[in-house]
């Protein structure tokens, strides 16, 4: 039988995975600790979308700062296991990765300035890990909730992938799923953890690559 380090590596296979349970964790405290907006509601004449770039503490952070951004959660998505724990999906036996949930108004923020932050602030060419985090719950991921969401995110793919490629970086790893799949909110300490712990761990680091703004760029 494998280890729980053989998985930090790869996604577990559908009975490798830990069964979960039923019931969703405790109930969150459903306002966001910056702008006291909620974090899980119907957010009817707003948009949503979710990024996975790492340590989900800091990438929430990085978009909670945009305007035109309503709300931000933090979760686990892409795996087998429901409704997981913090410590499961960190032993590599879910398959989820850590991800944040943006709702903005496409008003007053684009969908592609929220792709330029996501591919300016992580290294997505890493596989199975960001920086020295390393396990598959670190993976990169987009999960569209549209149809066009999907075709905006492919199409940055590839331009950032041209702008990688003169800087001297590998193929991008990068999920890039549509339609999302479940999103499970991770406990309630989670969320907007470094406004709660200003001095707390951030892995987010960038390239140092630009990303060109636009589908046409």
């Amino acid at each position: 039988m494998l280890g729980i380090g053989a998985f930090k590596q790869r996604l577990p296979r559908p009975e490798e995975a830990l069964p979960g349970r039923e019931q969703p964790l405790p109930l969150l405290h459903n306002q966001h600790y910056v702008n006291s907006h909620p974090l899980k509601d119907s957010f009817t004449g707003l948009a949503r979308i979710r990024f996975a770039m790492g340590c989900f503490w800091g990438a929430e952070r990085k978009f909670w700062t945009i305007p035109g951004v309503y709300s931000t959660s933090v979760g686990y998505a892409g795996g087998v296991t429901p409704n997981p724990t913090y410590e499961e999906v960190c032993s590599g036996l879910t398959g989820h990765t850590e991800i944040v949930e943006v709702v903005y108004d496409p008003a007053i923020v684009t969908l592609e300035r929220l792709l330029q932050v996501f591919w300016e602030s992580h290294d997505p060419t890493q596989g199975m890990r960001q920086g020295n985090d390393t396990g598959t719950q670190y993976r990169s991921a987009i999960h569209a909730t549209t149809q066009a969401q999907h075709d905006a995110a492919l199409t940055s793919h590839d331009a950032y992938q041209q702008r990688l490629n003169d800087s001297g970086y590998g193929p991008i790893t990068t999920d890039i799923v549509f339609p999302a799949p479940e999103y499970y909110y991770a406990e309630d300490y989670h969320q907007q953890y470094l406004a709660k712990n200003p001095n707390g761990y951030c892995g987010i680091g960038g390239t140092g690559v630009s990303c060109p703004i636009g589908v046409d760029a």
